[in-house]
């Protein structure tokens, strides 16, 4: 059998209840079961090579995440990664950042400096530092990198014009985006709305935000069950670098305020980008955001009138189900517990944690109020690595 995600669990199950189908032949089952995957060549993918442009907290866990999956190499392969500068010091540094993270812990690997070569070795993957002060200004080529898909951890350019800068550099032949883009950049959100765009004709693309990843396959499921009258999305969310630590003078109003010390109310696009990803919503959603003081794990209360009739139990019955079967299975996790807090969903994979004790629905069955937890952080780069294998055509097989 070529590479594969095959869930076990799922096939456990059908053979309980299918095994008489098949006259209590296991090797049948699973020739039946997993005829698609076993028909396909082993050599179907080829690995597509990736440069980091950025390296900061979300570049660093995208970089922990494609290293994790590295394999034999078959599908990413992290190549490059590209800063203002690779001095031996600088280089140092972000090896540093890279091995130990005061939220996420110890990179479960080795990361070595190789100074004269301005790369860092892990494990055993050689890595290139290179240096460019603006979008384009790269020759991948020259490092023996071509056809890669540049990642831009950065946010600083979102429109498709300063996007299309990076492909001006040799070896760069698409470009994702870790922030929602503006004007007719297609936002994505990996489990929803990724097959809605060519792969041979589109060169750039956005993974939208952490909040639109966490919050975009809830509303994708209910609105394709009870349906969406309205609602307004209210997100709790960890403090990020754009805050300061301490008063001081910042160009958005509250965010100079010690992000440590105090809630702060402000902005948050999810609205409108959750549009790009479900259109049918245009119109329907306002949104707001609230910085709170924890480093990382976030919270968005989705408060929705639908046009259908429902309760409790049927609304946590469609989100189990669409977390355990489906599109959505990598990106819902329908939690059961009554004692789940922020802490609990760091580290978590998944895009939207579904807090399903803490469901509510009004006495007219039409305005109900969700919680969905999310890892603002590590959930949204595993979504963004997700999203990077679609665009370059490496994802493996897969039965669950």
């Amino acid at each position: 059998m070529p590479p594969s995600w095959i869930d076990i669990g799922r096939l456990s199950s059908e053979w309980i209840t299918e095994k008489e189908d098949y006259k209590n032949s296991a090797s049948d089952f699973l020739k039946d079961k997993l005829k698609d995957l076993l028909a396909v060549d082993h050599d179907y993918l080829k690995p597509k090579d990736v440069a980091l442009f950025g390296f900061g907290r979300v570049g660093r866990l995208i970089a922990r995440e494609i290293i994790a999956q590295a394999g034999k190499g078959q599908q990413l392969r992290l190549r490059a990664i590209i800063t203002r500068s690779n001095s031996d010091k600088d280089i140092i540094k972000r090896a540093e950042l890279l091995r130990v993270d005061s939220v996420h812990g110890f990179f479960p690997g080795t990361v070595i400096e190789d100074l004269e070569n301005k790369a860092l070795i892990v494990n055993g993957h050689t890595i290139k530092m290179l240096v460019a002060d603006k979008p384009g200004h790269i020759d991948l080529e020259a490092h023996g990198i071509k056809d890669a898909l540049l990642i831009d951890n950065t946010g600083i350019v979102r429109k498709r014009e300063e996007l299309s800068w990076h492909l001006n550099a040799k070896g760069v032949s698409k470009v994702l985006l870790t922030a929602p883009g503006k004007d007719d950049v297609p936002n994505i959100v990996h489990g929803v709305n990724h097959e809605e765009f060519d792969r041979d004709k589109e060169n750039i693309y956005s993974a939208a935000s952490c909040t639109t990843n966490a919050i975009v396959p809830i509303l994708h499921v209910i609105e394709n069950t009870l349906g969406i009258e309205s609602g307004h999305i209210e997100t709790i969310h960890a403090y990020t670098n754009d805050q300061n630590l301490l008063d001081n003078y910042h160009k958005k109003y509250r965010r100079g305020r010690s992000a440590a010390l105090n809630m702060v109310i402000t902005e948050t696009g999810a609205a409108k980008a959750c549009v790009k990803a479900i259109p049918s919503l245009e119109g329907k959603l306002t949104a707001n955001a609230v910085r709170v003081p924890t480093p990382n794990g976030s919270l968005a209360i989705l408060s929705l009138k639908v046009k259908k009739d429902t309760s409790k139990e049927a609304i946590n019955d469609i989100i189990k189900h669409a977390a355990l079967n489906g599109d959505l299975v990598e990106q819902i996790q329908y939690s059961y517990s009554n004692e789940t807090v922020s802490s609990d969903i760091v580290g978590n994979t998944c895009a939207s944690i579904f807090d399903g004790p803490s469901t509510i629905v009004s006495n007219t069955g039409k305005d109900i109020i969700l919680y969905v937890w999310y890892d603002n952080e590590y959930g949204y780069s595993c979504q963004v690595v997700r999203l990077a294998k679609h665009i370059s055509d490496v994802v493996r097989l897969k039965y669950y």
